[in-house]
């Protein structure tokens, strides 16, 4: 199921990510919502999703099992939508400087409804957009969004399909994040890449 499944070192929490896509005539979009402006990622646009909870969790599961139906569970909660079978598309280690530490897991899942149902406690604005328009909101400094969320809309921005997209996941890709100070700002840097973010629009290269 996973590139790499190697027994974890550390005890971190786990989450879920959802990223829900909505085919189109021409392209598809994909489901972004803005966090309230308290609380994790205040103001940044997101996928929906959250930590595994007891109730996610089974014996004997493998934790991206368990991270999927945390998935499926925070985006029902979250928008109102019921995904099935998402299909694992990577895993996120974050920084060891990050103030809080979660390993999150992305899968990705087509919509069978666009009809949204934000919960207000969790989402101040829920949309469906295209990958490159929302790569555009960011590069314009309209939108905030973390580095998961820019790699992840940058890899779907390549695809012309949902169908295409889905197709290629089920691998799970590890990124393990590193921060690395440039004369620039801050990068990102995960094996094999780099997001420099010193300055908008950001860019990303072979690291």
């Amino acid at each position: 199921m996973t590139s790499e499944d190697p027994t974890d070192v550390d005890d971190l929490p786990v989450a879920g990510t959802a990223v829900v896509l909505h085919p189109m005539t021409r392209g598809f979009e994909v489901l972004l919502m803005r966090r309230p402006d308290r609380g994790s990622f205040a103001g940044a646009w997101v996928f929906p999703g959250g930590k595994v909870e007891p109730e996610d969790r089974r014996e004997q599961a493998d934790e991206w099992q368990d991270a999927r139906r945390a998935a499926v569970r925070e985006t029902a909660e979250e928008v109102g939508l019921v995904i099935e079978d998402p299909v694992v598309l990577s895993r996120w280690e974050p920084p060891t400087e990050a103030p809080v530490r979660i390993r999150t897991w992305f899968f990705l899942a087509r919509a069978a409804d666009t009809a949204l149902r934000p919960s207000p406690d969790e989402v101040a604005e829920a949309v469906w957009v295209s990958p490159a328009e929302a790569l555009v909101k960011h590069a314009t400094g309209e939108w905030m969004l973390y580095p998961p969320t820019w790699v992840t809309l940058h890899h779907l921005a390549a695809y012309e399909t949902a169908d295409a997209a889905l197709a290629a996941a089920g691998v799970a890709r590890h990124f393990a994040t590193r921060v690395i100070a440039s004369a620039e700002g801050t990068d990102f840097a995960w094996d094999g890449l780099r997001l420099r973010t010193g300055s908008l629009p950001w860019r990303l290269e072979d690291d």
